[in-house]
This record gives C-alpha cells, structure tokens and sequence, in this order.
C-alpha cells in the first residue's frame, strides 16, 4: 500500500523560503510521476509543480521563478524549494503519487502540510 507523507510546512514571514518534502513509500519510489497540489481557504485545489518519472518538470503559472521542484530517488522523497514567499501562499500543500501504464495504475495523496505566509 503506498503512503504519502508531506513536511515542512509552518509558519514563515514574506519574502521568507521554506522547504517541503514528501516521503512516499510503498512501491518502488522511481516510478511515481509526482505532484505539489495547494488548496487556500475558500479556493479549489491547485497544481503548484510536477516532475514526471523521468524528471520532466512543470510549474503552475501562479507560482513560476517562485519554486523549485525535485526528487531524490534514493530517499524516495520529493522536495519543493519555495523562495519569496507572500502571504497569498498561505494553503495545505498537498504531494500526490501517481503511477501510470505500463506498470499497475494508482493515484494517492497525503494528508498536507500547512504553510502560513504571515507577518
């Protein structure tokens, strides 16, 4: 069974930085396709950034220059580097886990982690 773990969230000043991680285990760590998701009070969720299996980045455009994504395979964690925070990024930071063909399809979330951008 895969499991999804996010840290790193807290409470930070703006233009300060935090750094998110997400452990997920489970099944082998190389070939989840990985996501940073936000959801603010009152707001839908959204896609902060992705980086595939193959280490094929993306960014959401409310969040471009802002963030930096990454993997380290080897201790089956994903990080998300965030720089210059505002206090509009004050949400839960969830990370999904998605694996897709040709291996066996899931899709998994954790439980979040909260960033609260705030003077």
């Amino acid at each position: 069974q895969v499991q999804v773990v996010e840290s790193g969230g807290g409470l930070v000043q703006p233009g300060g930085s935090l750094r998110l991680s997400c452990v997920v285990s489970g099944r082998r760590f190389s070939i989840f396709d990985l996501g940073w998701y936000r959801q603010a009070p009152g707001k839908q969720r959204e896609l902060v950034a992705g980086i595939t299996r193959d280490n094929r980045v993306n960014y959401g455009d409310s969040v471009k220059g802002q963030l930096t994504i990454s993997r380290d395979n080897a201790k089956n964690t994903m990080y998300l580097q965030m720089n210059s925070l505002k206090p509009e990024d004050t949400a839960i930071y969830y990370c999904n886990a998605v694996v897709q063909k040709p291996y066996v399809p899931s899709n998994d979330w954790g439980l979040g982690t909260q960033v609260t951008v705030s003077s």
